[in-house]
């Protein structure tokens, strides 16, 4: 297949995700309404996990069955950079879009948000990437880091029994149910919302797993460096699913639903997945690595402190785009310093990624992780 025909599926995922992020908001806002939640737990907890899937299934594949090819770093290069986009570049497209949509008159320029809910969100988040980045301390220590990956485990339900606790306001109801404009049978009714978000998930899902796999075959033939393959264009393709739905709810002036989905994704992110890495890899992380995860809490601390001054604004989320910039120029230089800066011939597959750990440089392989994930799941037939 040519350049143009990856260009034109990496579009068409695209647009799946886009179309099905509508499905999905639409229907969780609704699920919201039938079930009486507020904002803050329809955005930081039902939103969040949800479309913290797709990037979630990636590290744990990579682990689990190619852990004998650097899957293990590839894996914690997908745990660890979830949390740094999220952290930056996510929340300061949110704060774009309140400044773009502002100045065409289409919402206030003022944030609607509930600052209580966000702010819990990024304290739990901080803390449990603290955690996890002193974890590097232990990663000689088999059972140390058990007892780590437990406690990073069950922070999340915790975090999700005080979010059911908090007492707050239930969203406006939104447009019409999508489903409900074809059956015609009322938008409250489980038997269609329910349908809807399975849909809308698994549109979203099926869409990131088409960006990434053509993204990835994009940089190969344009020969992009290893770096770029697998620290920037991968967790971008993977974190659609919350830049989309954010961005769709910042539009629309639901802030709360906007930051919640992010800030919520922060809190999940840095404990199931992270838990996962810290208990079941070395957890040895290189210093690229290690900087994304400081720039990560640096910045969810920064927002958390502005929240509880009730001085956050657009302006300011918007600045998470150029603590991303700066941080990703820092991890190049850093990783070319190393002599990890490769780049790949045309056509040429990319070695397993390296970030993420100390472990040497191996051989090249045959065949990229993500090409061997495409193979396991029956897209491509050889090696």
């Amino acid at each position: 297949m040519g350049i143009l025909g990856e260009i034109g599926l990496i579009l068409a995922g695209l647009v799946v995700i886009v179309l099905a992020a509508e499905l999905f908001t639409n229907g969780i806002e609704w699920l919201g309404q039938r079930l009486q939640l507020s904002e803050g737990v329809v955005g930081s907890v039902l939103a969040a996990v949800g479309t913290a899937l797709p990037e979630t299934l990636i590290p744990f594949v990579a682990v689990i069955f190619f852990g004998s090819k650097n899957g293990e770093s590839v894996g914690i290069g997908a745990i660890a950079g979830a949390p740094f986009m999220l952290s930056t570049l996510t929340l300061g497209l949110c704060g774009l879009t309140v400044l773009l949509c502002s100045k065409s008159g289409r919402r206030p320029k003022e944030l609607q948000l509930n600052n209580v809910v966000i702010a819990r969100d990024l304290r739990y988040f901080t803390a449990a990437y603290a955690i996890a980045m002193l974890a590097v301390l232990a990663s000689p220590y088999v059972y140390v880091r058990y007892v780590i990956a437990i406690v990073l485990f069950f922070i999340y339900p915790i975090y999700v029994w005080k979010c059911f606790q908090h007492e707050g306001e239930v969203g406006e109801a939104p447009e019409h149910l999508f489903l409900d404009r074809l059956f015609k049978c009322g938008s409250d009714k489980l038997r269609l919302i329910i349908p809807q978000i399975l849909l809308g998930l698994g549109g979203i899902i099926g869409g990131a797993f088409i960006f990434v796999d053509h993204v990835d075959d994009l940089a190969c033939y344009l020969g992009l460096p290893v770096v770029v393959l697998s620290l920037i264009i991968t967790p971008i393709a993977t974190e659609l699913p919350e830049k989309i739905n954010s961005v769709l709810w910042a539009r629309q002036g639901k802030d709360t639903l906007a930051l919640g989905n992010i800030t919520g994704a922060l809190v999940f992110q840095s404990c199931i997945p992270v838990a996962f890495g810290v208990g079941c890899t070395r957890w040895n992380l290189d210093n690229g690595t290690i900087l994304t995860g400081i720039v990560a809490v640096i910045s969810g601390t920064i927002f958390m402190l502005l929240l509880k001054a009730n001085k956050l604004t657009a302006t300011h989320l918007a600045f998470g785009m150029l603590a991303y910039a700066i941080s990703i120029g820092s991890f190049v230089l850093v990783d070319y310093l190393d002599g990890g800066l490769e780049y790949l011939k045309p056509g040429e597959e990319a070695p397993p990624a390296h970030h993420g750990s100390y472990e040497p440089r191996q051989p090249a392989q045959s065949m990229s992780i993500a090409h061997q994930i495409r193979q396991q799941t029956g897209k491509i037939s050889q090696h």
